[in-house]
């Protein structure tokens, strides 16, 4: 079955990217819930910025999600810049092996033209007919990269964090 993923990262003590994959059929209700944990006026939830208790309500709701979330650990690779670059690419690639749909990057105006460079490598020859298409969108505008925002953040903080969200973890990554 076809698959969307939604991606973000953080570079919190190294780099970690959280690619959130959902099925197609649970797209509408997993935004619904995470737009209802907006508070009023919050335009989007970024979990860096949330109050702890508000932080455990949103890991608890991306816990109860239908995402499967898989993690790429990259933190053993210096230089962030390769490390984006080795994430996007097995996401890419592990997508396209998984009849996936769609790739949607939180969009980051610095960093479009370099990871449309590497998901054009990781995907010649892979995606001759297009199946997966990719893009850059605004983190305001597409619930579904709040959950990776927020499992990469859970990831990067100690155990405690993790096991509120290890039960949607599908694969650990580590590159």
């Amino acid at each position: 079955m076809t698959v969307h993923a939604f991606v973000d990262e953080t570079k919190h003590r190294g780099f970690v990217m959280v690619a959130a994959v959902v099925h197609p059929r649970d797209l509408a209700a997993t935004r619904t819930t995470m737009r209802r944990l907006c508070l009023p006026g919050q335009p989007r939830l970024h979990f860096q910025k949330e109050q702890r208790g508000r932080r455990a309500e949103i890991a608890a709701a991306v816990a109860r999600s239908l995402a499967r979330l898989d993690v790429y650990d990259a933190r053993a690779i210096d230089n962030l810049r390769i490390a984006r670059t080795a994430c996007l690419q097995r996401i890419a690639t592990n997508l396209v092996a998984e009849a996936g749909h769609r790739l949607v990057v939180e969009q980051d105006d610095s960093l479009i033209r370099a990871d449309r460079a590497d998901l054009y490598a990781a995907l010649k020859g892979l995606n001759d007919d297009e199946q997966l298409s990719y893009e850059h969108v605004p983190a305001r505008s597409e619930p579904l990269l709040w959950i990776a925002d927020a499992a990469a953040w859970c990831w990067t903080h100690g155990v405690v964090w993790q096991d509120r969200i290890r039960d949607r973890v599908g694969t650990v990554y580590v590159l």
